[in-house]
């Protein structure tokens, strides 16, 4: 077994039972546990160093702005980022919706073309849906080939000078897909269109630099990497970043306010207008320390380890249709799979009896359902803390469920 077996004793909630049953968590695609090291950070902050940040000159003040910038400068070295390049949102669908709003209000017009692929989360399909509806530009999306993939020869063919806006998921929450960024990066430079890359998925499970990602812009969020809810972080080459314009106003973001007019603060703080979450930022941080400590090779090898376990153990399972790339190429840990004979709702319901976690439904991926033509999948993801016990119990769950529908 994987050396990243010890760290199970660092999440308290492992020690719960579900229907006094061993609790086998295997939702972390949707949200992660969190160590005591990240409850610790946070609960130290509001028990001894908690004041508004940026706007105090008393001690307290000081020390929250001083813990705030340095999980800023924590979460730049992780990407192997320039600190003003990491902007602290509310999430990853936050980051993308201010990409959207400020790229695409400002850039797109009639006749252009946005493309993703029809793998994505509706967190990268609403919102430039609803820019293109505001300027009359097109989204276009790539499909996914036999094997679950994009192909990147499908992709750069459709990237021409009418694409200026390329957003894509660096891994599938549904598939594990993983697709060709840097290559796909390199053709929408090409034709001067912007890469984007939700990274909701990527950047909690695999090492990412992204300096040789070759993107713009990045997009992911704490609570899928150990860290609290409610804190995101858009990564942007500084370049852009100062290009761009905000899509909030408010304290903290500006130069100067005058009855005329505003000017802007220096990146990253003119993208966080109002007090920012602090205390999560700092959760956050911890996080990546925890990350940084384990090794993000480590954590990408442990995933595979357990999805290549999990696949193994699904085969047995008669009638049983993984929905995802069957190996392990470009593939990350998550892992979809529906039964013609009992709904993934009804599946996930009886798992829950067996003490098992499972994600069941369309996954905030709609389009991709209708793609597949299943109308909900049931899903296992994996993170540090996960065993093979975990796959073990959800084996025998599914046959459970089997037994109890006569299949």
């Amino acid at each position: 077994m994987s050396s990243l077996r010890d760290v199970r004793a660092d999440f308290p909630i492992l020690e719960r039972e579900i229907n006094g049953k061993r609790l086998a968590f295997l939702d972390s695609a949707a949200s992660s546990q969190k160590p005591v090291q990240v409850l610790d950070a946070m609960d130290r902050v509001y028990r001894s160093r908690y004041a508004n940040v940026h706007r105090g000159a008393y001690t307290l003040s000081q020390e929250a702005t001083d813990d705030y910038e340095a999980a800023r400068r924590k979460v730049a070295r992780f990407i192997n980022a320039d600190e003003r390049e990491v902007i602290f949102t509310r999430s990853t669908t936050s980051a993308l919706n201010m990409l959207a709003y400020s790229l695409g209000l400002n850039q797109l017009s009639e006749g252009d073309h946005i493309l993703t692929t029809v793998m994505e989360h509706h967190a990268n399909i609403v919102p430039w849906q609803m820019i293109a509806g505001y300027t009359g530009a097109e989204v276009q999306y790539v499909d996914i080939d036999t094997t679950h993939r994009v192909d990147t020869a499908a992709v750069t063919a459709m990237i021409d000078e009418r694409v200026k806006i390329v957003s894509i998921s660096g891994m599938s929450n549904v598939l594990g897909t993983m697709p060709a960024i840097s290559e796909i990066a390199t053709a929408a430079h090409a034709v001067g269109a912007v890469m984007i890359v939700d990274a909701a998925q990527l950047v909690p499970h695999a090492p990412v630099d992204v300096k040789a990602l070759g993107a713009d812009f990045l997009a992911f969020s704490a609570h899928k990497m150990l860290g609290p809810t409610g804190v995101g972080v858009l990564w942007g080459r500084l370049d852009r970043l100062e290009e761009m314009e905000p899509v909030e106003g408010g304290g903290e973001m500006i130069n100067d306010v005058t009855l005329d007019g505003s000017t802007w603060a220096p990146v990253p703080h003119k993208f966080e207008a109002g007090t920012p979450p602090f205390v999560e930022a700092i959760g956050l941080g911890a996080a990546v320390d925890y990350l940084s400590a384990l090794g993000m090779d480590n954590v990408f090898a442990h995933d595979r380890e357990l999805t290549a376990y999990a696949l193994e153990r699904l085969a047995e399972v008669p009638d049983l249709q993984v929905q995802g790339p069957s190996d392990l190429e470009n593939r990350g840990g998550a892992v979809s799979f529906s039964m013609p004979e009992i709904h993934a709702h009804d599946l996930a319901t009886i798992l829950d009896q067996e003490g098992v976690q499972v994600r069941a439904g369309h996954h905030c991926a709609k389009p991709l359902m209708r793609r597949l033509e299943v109308p909900a999948t049931a899903r296992a993801s994996f993170y540090v803390y996960s065993v093979r016990e975990d796959v073990d119990a959800l084996i025998d769950g599914i046959h459970v469920a089997r037994k109890i529908f006569g299949v």
